[in-house]
This record gives C-alpha cells, sequence and structure tokens, in this order.
C-alpha cells in the first residue's frame, strides 16, 4: 500500500525564544525536521507533506531541496486541525504516516516496524511506557487489555494519571479513515483543541484493529520545545553516535567530548583526543590518530595518517602515513599524498602535496601541483591570485625550496630546482640548478636608528 507522510511543523516555539522556527534548530549540525526526514527516507514514500505555521517561510526556504507539499496551517488549533488541513491533498488509497518536526531522534527501523505492522484497515499507534508520564497523552487500555482511547494530561482522572503508557502522537493509519473520522472531531476538552489522539476513540467503535508499536528506544520519541531540551537530545544522539565509532575499533579519549555531526566510517586501531569535531562525511582508515580539537569536514584519511592537535581538515583527501600539524589548515580540493608532512601553521588550498613531500611550517601553498620528496621551507608562499584571476604553481619532484621564497603564479619549478632564501620568483626556474632573486647586500653608516619622541606631558606628571 502506497505511503504518504505527513509532519507537523507549525508550532510557535515560543519557549526557544527564538527567531528560528522550531523545527530548525539543530541537532549535531542539522535541523530537527531534517533528522526526521532521514528517517523516513528508505521508506519511499510517495508524498511527503509538511504541515507549517509560525515564521512558516523560513521552513521551506531552508527545506526547499526535499520532495516537500507545504500545507500551511493558519490557525493553531490543535494536531487535529493540523492534519485536518491536508486532507485535500491526500490519496485516499494511501496509508499515512504522521509525524512531528522536533522529534529529531526517532529511527527509520521503529517507523518502518509501524508501517509494516499496520493493515490496510487498521491504526497503528506508537506507544511507550516511561517512569514519568507527567504532561503526556495516557493510553486508556479496557477490560481486555486491549486500547479504548487516549487521554490528555489536562483532561486525565486521578486514575488515568497513574498510567505509565503513553502515547507518542505517531500514527499510521489509512487516508480513507482519516477522510472519515478527523471532520467529527470535537474540541469540547480544556484545551479547547481538536486532539488527533480522538482517532482512536473512533478506530475503537468502528471495530477497527488498533495495532500497538514501541520504539526501539525510549529516547526516539523526546521532542524539544526549549534550549534545555535540544541540549538533552544533543548530548542523547552523540552518545549513540560515540558508541557506534567504537564498536568499530575506535579508541576515543573522553566520548563526551567529541561531536559528530554527519556519517563517520572508521577502521579499526584508531585513537581520537578529546575535542575533535567529525562533521560530514569522514572516513576513517586504520591505526590513525587524530589530535585534541581537530575538525574534520568531509575528509577522506587513509591508513596511519596522525593529524595533530588544533588542525582543520575540509573537504580533501589524506593519504596513508601522512602526517598532519598541529595547527594546519587544509581547504577544500587538497590531495596530501602517501608519506607527505603538512606542518604547524601551513595552509594548504586546493593542491596536491606529492608522496614524501614537505611544507614544515609557516607556509601558505594554493592552486599549487607538488611532486614527489619536494622540500618547501619556512616561510614560502605561492602567490596565486593576481587580483582577478587564480593561477597554478608547479613544483616538480626533488625541488628546494629556500626559506622565506615568493612564487607568483603561474610558474614552474623543475625537477632537482633549488630556490635561494628570500627569493621572488617570477619565471620558470630550470631543473636540477639554482634559482635566486636577491638585492645586493649593503650597510649605511652613520645611521641612526629613531627614537621615541618624549612626552612632555607625562615629564610634567613625573616632576
Amino acid at each position: 500500500m502506497p505511503l504518504s507522510v505527513i509532519i507537523l511543523a507549525g508550532g510557535d516555539g515560543t519557549r526557544m525564544n527564538s527567531k528560528c522556527p522550531k523545527v530548525l534548530h539543530k541537532v549535531a549540525g542539522v535541523s530537527m525536521i531534517e533528522h526526521v526526514l532521514g528517517a523516513i527516507k528508505d521508506l519511499n514514500a510517495a508524498e511527503i507533506f509538511v504541515v507549517h505555521g509560525h515564521l512558516g517561510e523560513q521552513v521551506q526556504a531552508a527545506l526547499i531541496n526535499y520532495p516537500i507539499t507545504w500545507v500551511e496551517q493558519k490557525q493553531r488549533l490543535g494536531t487535529g486541525h493540523a492534519v485536518m488541513q491536508v486532507l485535500p491533498y491526500l490519496n485516499p488509497d494511501h496509508q499515512v504516516l504522521i509525524l512531528y518536526g522536533d522529534v529529531p531522534l526517532i529511527s527509520t527501523e521503529t517507523l518502518s516496524h509501524l508501517v509494516e505492522n499496520t493493515g490496510k484497515d487498521q491504526l497503528g499507534l506508537l506507544t511507550a511506557m516511561v517512569d514519568n508520564p507527567t504532561g503526556l497523552g495516557r493510553i486508556v487500555r479496557d477490560a481486555y487489555h486491549q486500547v479504548s482511547r487516549i487521554v490528555e494530561e489536562k483532561d486525565a482522572s486521578d486514575l488515568e494519571k497513574q498510567i505509565h503508557e503513553i502515547n507518542t502522537g505517531i500514527y499510521c493509519v489509512s487516508a480513507k479513515n482519516l477522510a472519515e473520522w478527523l471532520p467529527e472531531l470535537k474540541n469540547e476538552n480544556k484545551q479547547q483543541e481538536y486532539y488527533l489522539t480522538d482517532i482512536v476513540a473512533f478506530a475503537k467503535v468502528a471495530h477497527i484493529s488498533i495495532n500497538v508499536s514501541e520504539p526501539k528506544s525510549q529516547q526516539e520519541i523526546m521532542g524539544a520545545n526549549s534550549r534545555l531540551e535540544l541540549a538533552r537530545l544533543e548530548a542523547i544522539y552523540q552518545q549513540w553516535q560515540v558508541e557506534k565509532l567504537m564498536s568499530m575499533g575506535v579508541s576515543v579519549n573522553d566520548p563526551s567530548r567529541i561531536d559528530i555531526r554527519g556519517k563517520v566510517v572508521a577502521q579499526r586501531d584508531c585513537f581520537i583526543d578529546s575535542n575533535v569535531i567529525l562533521e560530514g562525511e569522514v572516513i576513517l582508515g586504520e591505526d590513525c590518530y587524530i589530535g585534541a580539537n581537530v575538525i574534520l569536514k568531509n575528509v577522506v584519511v587513509g591508513n596511519n595518517v596522525e593529524i595533530h592537535p588544533n588542525s582543520m581538515i575540509e573537504n580533501a583527501v589524506i593519504e596513508d602515513f601522512a602526517v598532519i600539524g598541529p595547527f594546519a589548515r587544509i581547504r577544500p580540493e587538497s590531495l596530501i599524498k602517501t608519506g607527505a608532512k603538512v606542518g604547524n601553521f601551513v595552509e594548504i588550498k586546493k593542491s596536491v602535496i606529492g608522496e614524501g613531500s614537505k611544507v614544515s611550517h609557516l607556509s601558505y601553498i594554493g592552486d599549487a601541483v607538488l611532486g614527489s620528496h619536494v622540500n618547501i621551507g619556512a616561510g614560502t608562499i605561492t602567490c596565486n591570485y593576481d587580483g582577478a584571476n587564480k593561477h597554478q604553481t608547479e613544483i616538480n619532484d626533488d625541488a628546494f625550496i629556500g626559506s622565506n621564497t615568493s612564487l607568483i603564479a603561474p610558474v614552474r619549478i623543475g625537477k632537482r630546482a633549488t630556490i635561494g632564501a628570500g627569493s621572488v620568483i617570477t619565471q620558470d626556474a630550470p631543473e636540477g640548478q639554482l634559482t635566486l632573486s636577491r638585492s645586493a647586500q649593503k650597510s649605511i653608516e652613520g645611521w641612526e636608528r629613531p627614537v621615541k619622541n618624549k612626552d612632555k606631558n607625562k615629564d610634567k606628571v613625573e616632576q
């Protein structure tokens, strides 16, 4: 049976105290609603509807690349009213999965189980047993232990408040039944809202089977209405991710001080020190060392790589046995080949550093291709920008670039060439020769170093 998904994302989020819509607040660098969209990706939904309200234009702009049909809820009159706005667009032959944009930890596995266990003419309900159900809707069962209705906290009796089985708000139901039930909803309750929960009682009256599922983890159903609750979700998500990472055979110095903001695949016997951020898609080979305060974003790292503290690498490939940092920055479209070294306070941008080559300290290499076993002296820069366009520098195998050299691109340095320290190279340097560019050194007799003028007012104060 084809599946439609409805995500409710119209809440005001007043407790967030923010200009940003609640569902766009982030967990692990990704908005809450995008986590939900990620969870349904493998369900292959035929249609996805997002019900928006407060600051809805911001939500639409943020999710412009998703195949979403947007439905506005102009008045916030409850969850039943929100789903009612989608009725004109639903295919009556579809099953409908109802979710929330501020419940980002929900898993594909839990949702898949709920959908698969809900038949064509059945109602699927996700519930959970919790120690403290305060503030949550309770699942009321009959004498045969069958679900008969859901009662909200504000409408519950003292006896009903003692129930520990709670409603998660996540349902799977046929579009046909929704079309019959939603127009019958009443707002005769203390909040004067149209509760979606009332469809459970309608199903009971219609003798429709109610199938109950439970989440894989109770933490999956937690939502965030405040920044404190958002921080709690972040902590849970990070714990899950680091446990997954350690199961791959990775040692993490302090599991509470690593941020994983994407997908990480690692081989065994890697070591990750404190305060490391892994963002986007990160692949780590075997026996890698990742030092403290390192940031890796969309990076492929080979085997036996050392990345020393306070280095930042983005959209780059680091091959086997390379050594990076400390305090190195490798920018997008860079390739650091096997056994190469990028040392402290070195910036690499859109360049290839060849096998065994060394850029050990205090250098900028941009738009350059280095061959193998090139040695770049301290303070060397490739002057790749002429004010309008970028140009490439080519440094061939076994070249030696002396300290404090400026290579004015476009320029080519031949194999085994040596560039004298302090040179400004504006033309190609031939292979196997020494090339340098310096003015003659001279000393000036009688020259005196400038001294500061005395502050007369200061002298008066001192007197």
